[in-house]
C-alpha cells in the first residue's frame, strides 16, 4: 500500500479522494492555486503544497509543479480525480519516469480510449456492440458521402479526440455534410489540438447508459451495474440514477458481462466507464471514460464498494477482492450536480457562500468541499456540490430526494437547486421516461 498520496486536482473529488486516503491509514498532500488557498481540500490535507497562480494551466495542468510537488512531500503515488490531467497518458508516463505511482490506467490504455476511432475498433474487436459508422478518420468529402449513405441519414460527425459535445455535428441530409464536417473539424482542432473526425449513424432518441468495471490488470475484473446519465445539457450529465429505469436485469447482465469481459482481456487497471447509446433494446458503444467519474457515489450507494478505495488498491499491486457473484444490487440511488448558475440562464454564478444548510437523514450523502465564507472562484468548473440519495425503490429514492431539495440551502450564489425541484415533480421523470433530448427539450418550453 502506498504512504503518501498526492491528490492532483480540487473541491468536492480532491477531499472525497483524502477521506479514501485517511480510511485506509494513507497520508495525503493537497495541491492548490492561490485561489484555492482557503479550499476545504487545502485545510483538511496532511500537507499541502502552492502550484501556482489561479489559471489551470498554470496550476492544476501544470506538470512540472506537480512533480516537483511530489518531490518535495516525498508522494509515492498520484490520484488524479476526474478533469484536469486524469487522462492525460503523458502525466502518466512522467510519473511512472519518476518512479511515483498513477492510480489509473497505464498511458497505453488511456491512449488507446482517449482516441475514440481507435477506440471503437478496440471495443469491437472484443466483443462489445459499437454505433454503425466509418472504420476510421475520414476527410475526403466523396468518402464521407459514400459511407452516409451507407449508414442512412441521419449521421453524426465527430471529433476522434474529446469529447463534451465539442466537435460534434449533425448532417440530417447529403447537403448538410460537407459543412457538418469542416465545422466539426474546426472546433475539434480548436478544442483537442486534433481535426480528425469520424462518422456514425445518429440515434434518435436514445438513452445514456454507463456500465462501470473494476479491474485488477491481471485479468480479473467485474461491471458494478449501470447508471442512466440521460438527463443532460449541452452534453453534460445533470442527473445520474442507478440503476436505469429502462434496463431489466436480463439487460444488465449481458451487457454487464460483455464489457467486464472485455476490460479483462485488455488487462485494463482500475476503476472505468464503458458508455453507450441505448435505444430500442440495442446498445451501442460511444466511449470509454479512464477514470473515476462524477457521477461514481450512486454506484457506491447501491453495491456498498468505497470506488476510490479499490482503485487504490489494485494501483498498489492488490488483486480484484470480489468476483461477479459477490456484486449485489440493491435498492435505488440518484445524483444530482449542483452547480454555481443561475438555474434558468446557466450564467455562472462565482461569490460567496453567505448561509448554508445541507440536507441529511437516512439514505442522504451531500459531496461538497463548500463552506459558509468559502468564496466560489470564477476560475473552474462551477461544480460546488452532488446531492446523492438513496431508496430501497426508484419511488422511495425520489420522495427522498423532494425532501432533500427542500432543505437545501445555499445563498450568497446562485444555484441549480431549483432546477431540481421542478425535475422531481415532473411525471416523465416520476415514470423514468426520458431520453439525452429530454432536458434540452423541457429547458427550452
Amino acid at each position: 500500500m502506498f504512504d503518501k498520496v498526492l491528490i492532483a486536482n480540487r473541491g468536492e473529488i480532491a477531499l472525497r479522494i483524502q477521506r479514501a486516503c485517511r480510511e485506509l491509514g494513507i497520508a495525503t498532500v493537497a495541491v492548490h492555486s492561490t485561489a484555492d488557498e482557503n479550499a476545504m481540500h487545502v485545510r483538511l490535507a496532511d500537507e499541502s503544497v502552492c502550484i501556482g497562480p489561479p489559471a489551470a494551466t498554470e496550476s492544476y495542468l501544470n506538470i512540472p509543479a506537480l512533480i516537483t510537488a511530489c518531490e518535495i512531500t516525498g508522494a509515492d503515488a498520484v490520484h488524479p480525480g476526474y478533469g484536469f490531467l486524469s487522462e492525460n497518458a503523458r502525466f502518466a508516463d512522467i510519473l511512472d519516469d519518476h518512479n511515483i505511482a498513477f492510480i489509473g490506467p497505464s498511458a497505453d490504455h488511456i491512449r488507446t480510449m482517449g482516441d475514440k476511432i481507435e477506440a471503437k475498433r478496440t471495443v469491437a474487436a472484443l466483443g462489445i456492440p459499437v454505433v454503425p459508422g466509418s472504420e476510421g478518420g475520414v476527410s475526403d468529402p466523396d468518402e464521407a458521402r459514400a459511407i452516409a449513405a451507407g449508414i442512412g441519414y441521419p449521421v453524426l460527425v465527430k471529433a476522434a479526440s474529446g469529447g463534451g459535445g465539442r466537435g460534434m455535428k449533425v448532417a440530417k441530409t447529403e447537403s448538410d455534410l460537407e459543412e457538418a464536417m469542416q465545422t466539426a473539424s474546426r472546433e475539434a482542432a480548436a478544442a483537442f489540438g486534433d481535426g480528425t473526425i469520424y462518422i456514425e449513424k445518429f440515434l434518435g432518441r436514445p438513452r445514456h447508459i454507463e456500465i462501470q468495471v473494476l479491474s485488477d490488470g491481471k485479468g480479473n475484473a467485474v461491471h458494478l451495474g449501470e447508471r442512466d446519465c440521460s438527463l443532460q445539457r449541452r452534453h453534460q450529465k445533470v442527473w445520474e440514477e442507478a440503476l436505469s429505469p429502462a434496463l431489466n436485469s436480463e439487460q444488465r447482465e449481458t451487457i454487464g458481462n460483455t464489457v467486464a469481459k472485455a476490460v479483462a482481456e485488455m488487462r485494463y487497471e482500475g476503476v472505468g466507464t464503458v458508455e453507450f447509446l441505448y435505444e430500442n433494446g440495442e446498445f451501442y458503444f460511444i466511449e470509454m471514460n479512464t477514470r473515476l467519474q462524477v457521477e461514481h457515489p450512486v454506484t457506491e450507494m447501491i453495491t456498498g464498494l468505497d470506488l476510490v478505495q479499490e482503485q487504490i488498491r489494485v494501483a498498489s499491486g492488490a488483486e480484484l477482492l470480489y468476483s461477479q457473484e459477490d456484486i449485489v444490487f440493491s435498492g435505488h440511488a440518484i445524483e444530482c450536480r449542483i452547480n454555481a448558475e443561475n438555474a434558468e440562464t446557466f450564467v455562472p454564478s462565482p461569490g460567496t457562500v453567505v448561509s448554508l444548510h445541507q440536507p441529511g437523514g437516512l439514505g442522504v450523502r451531500v459531496d461538497s468541499a463548500i463552506y459558509q465564507g468559502y468564496t466560489v472562484p470564477p476560475y473552474y468548473d462551477s461544480l460546488i456540490g452532488k446531492l446523492i440519495v438513496f431508496g430501497k425503490s426508484r419511488q422511495e429514492c425520489l420522495m427522498r430526494l423532494r425532501r432533500c431539495l427542500g432543505e437545501y440551502v445555499i445563498e450568497g450564489i446562485e444555484t441549480t437547486i431549483p432546477l431540481f425541484q421542478r425535475l422531481v415533480s415532473d411525471p416523465d421523470i416520476l415514470n423514468g421516461d426520458y431520453d439525452i433530448h429530454w432536458l434540452e427539450e423541457y429547458l427550452d418550453n
